[in-house]
Protein backbone atom coordinates (compact mmCIF):
# COMPACT_ATOMS: atom_id res chain seq x y z
CA UNK A 1 0.00 0.00 0.00
CA UNK A 2 1.98 3.53 -0.99
CA UNK A 3 1.97 6.20 1.41
CA UNK A 4 0.00 9.39 0.79
CA UNK A 5 0.75 12.63 0.85
CA UNK A 6 0.36 13.40 4.37
CA UNK A 7 2.25 9.97 5.35
CA UNK A 8 5.16 11.27 3.41
CA UNK A 9 5.52 14.45 5.13
CA UNK A 10 5.16 12.65 8.27
CA UNK A 11 7.99 9.89 7.22
CA UNK A 12 10.34 12.75 6.07
CA UNK A 13 9.40 14.82 9.18
CA UNK A 14 10.20 11.97 11.59
CA UNK A 15 13.54 11.01 9.85
CA UNK A 16 14.78 14.84 9.57
CA UNK A 17 13.61 15.05 13.45
CA UNK A 18 15.75 11.91 14.66
CA UNK A 19 18.70 13.30 13.02
CA UNK A 20 17.94 16.65 14.32
CA UNK A 21 17.76 15.15 18.04
CA UNK A 22 20.18 12.55 17.89
CA UNK A 23 23.08 14.20 15.88
CA UNK A 24 23.48 11.05 13.47
CA UNK A 25 21.62 8.56 10.82
CA UNK A 26 22.33 6.18 8.43
CA UNK A 27 22.64 5.93 4.57
CA UNK A 28 19.90 4.00 4.03
CA UNK A 29 17.62 7.11 6.18
CA UNK A 30 19.68 9.53 3.88
CA UNK A 31 18.11 7.15 0.84
CA UNK A 32 14.61 6.89 2.47
CA UNK A 33 15.27 10.96 2.21
CA UNK A 34 15.80 11.07 -1.63
CA UNK A 35 13.14 8.25 -2.21
CA UNK A 36 10.35 10.39 -0.13
CA UNK A 37 11.00 13.78 -1.74
CA UNK A 38 11.29 12.39 -5.28
CA UNK A 39 7.82 10.95 -4.52
CA UNK A 40 5.96 14.06 -2.89
CA UNK A 41 8.19 16.64 -5.61
CA UNK A 42 6.04 14.06 -8.51
CA UNK A 43 2.86 15.18 -6.46
CA UNK A 44 0.88 17.70 -7.30
CA UNK A 45 0.08 19.15 -4.41
CA UNK A 46 3.25 21.14 -3.48
CA UNK A 47 3.34 24.86 -3.79
CA UNK A 48 6.83 26.27 -5.27
CA UNK A 49 7.57 27.40 -1.60
CA UNK A 50 7.24 23.83 -0.46
CA UNK A 51 9.39 22.68 -3.95
CA UNK A 52 12.17 24.89 -2.81
CA UNK A 53 12.22 23.33 0.52
CA UNK A 54 12.04 19.48 -0.48
CA UNK A 55 14.64 20.24 -3.12
CA UNK A 56 17.21 21.13 -0.48
CA UNK A 57 15.61 18.11 1.95
CA UNK A 58 17.01 16.34 -1.18
CA UNK A 59 20.10 17.79 -1.59
CA UNK A 60 20.74 16.80 1.82
CA UNK A 61 19.88 13.62 1.72
CA UNK A 62 22.17 13.24 -1.38
CA UNK A 63 25.35 14.93 0.49
CA UNK A 64 24.26 12.54 3.34
CA UNK A 65 24.95 9.72 1.57
CA UNK A 66 27.87 9.91 -0.11
CA UNK A 67 29.93 11.31 2.71
CA UNK A 68 32.38 9.37 4.67
CA UNK A 69 31.46 11.12 8.01
CA UNK A 70 27.65 11.59 7.81
CA UNK A 71 27.42 12.61 11.55
CA UNK A 72 29.67 15.37 10.88
CA UNK A 73 27.50 16.43 8.37
CA UNK A 74 23.89 15.87 10.15
CA UNK A 75 25.96 17.95 13.13
CA UNK A 76 26.65 21.00 10.39
CA UNK A 77 22.90 20.98 9.06
CA UNK A 78 21.10 21.42 12.54
CA UNK A 79 19.79 24.81 11.66
CA UNK A 80 18.60 23.37 8.20
CA UNK A 81 17.10 20.75 9.99
CA UNK A 82 14.90 22.43 12.55
CA UNK A 83 13.97 24.91 9.59
CA UNK A 84 12.69 22.14 7.73
CA UNK A 85 10.87 20.21 10.28
CA UNK A 86 9.11 23.76 10.85
CA UNK A 87 8.45 24.26 7.49
CA UNK A 88 7.03 20.61 7.25
CA UNK A 89 4.59 21.03 10.19
CA UNK A 90 2.94 23.66 8.34
CA UNK A 91 2.39 21.39 5.23
CA UNK A 92 1.53 18.38 6.78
Amino acid sequence: MPLDYTDQLNLLRDILQNHQEDCCGSVSECEQIERTVKSLLLSGELTPDVKDVLTEIYSYGQQGKYTQHLDNHIQNHQEQLSNWVDHIDQYS
